[in-house]
């Protein structure tokens, strides 16, 4: 079942890159937004979380809390995050739970492949904890402005 606008965000409890836990439904009262990437370090990830990077304050003027998640691990998040100087928190999901939760684990197909992972989508949740946006046509360079 595709979610959809307007009903209340699948609750998921994971760590951050810090290893400190970080659950939805205590962030209820805030803005968030969670975006769903492929794999740390790869070109389109990378320029998509500088998009978000060299906007941040952006975000935070407008109350926003934001979480990349992917099926990374630890180490991976540490390293992306430091490499490109990120802000905000990276969720780990390596078993694919919030990524089945949100139904972005899906069948992809690359030079004639198929195989199962993440599809680029970013889900904006409003202070009620419901989803007030979908976005999966994410334009990687552009993101911050498809957000806002």
């Amino acid at each position: 079942m595709a979610l959809k606008v307007g009903q209340p965000a699948p609750d998921f409890e994971t760590i951050n890159q810090n290893s400190e836990p970080v659950k939805l439904s205590d962030l209820k009262g805030q803005k968030v937004v969670l975006y769903f990437y492929p794999k740390d370090n790869t070109p389109t990830c990378s320029v998509q979380a500088c998009n978000i990077r060299d906007n941040y304050e952006q975000f935070i003027s407008k109350g926003y809390k934001v979480f990349g998640i992917s099926t990374s691990g630890l180490k991976a998040h540490q390293n992306f995050i430091k490499k490109f100087d990120l802000p905000f928190d990276l969720l780990l999901d390596t078993e694919h739970e919030i990524t089945d939760l949100y139904g972005v684990w899906q069948e992809k197909k690359t030079f004639g492949k198929t195989y199962m992972g993440t599809v680029r989508t970013t889900f904006v949740i409003n202070e009620e904890g419901n989803i007030e946006k979908i976005i999966d046509d994410v334009k990687a360079k552009e993101h911050s402005s498809q957000i806002f």
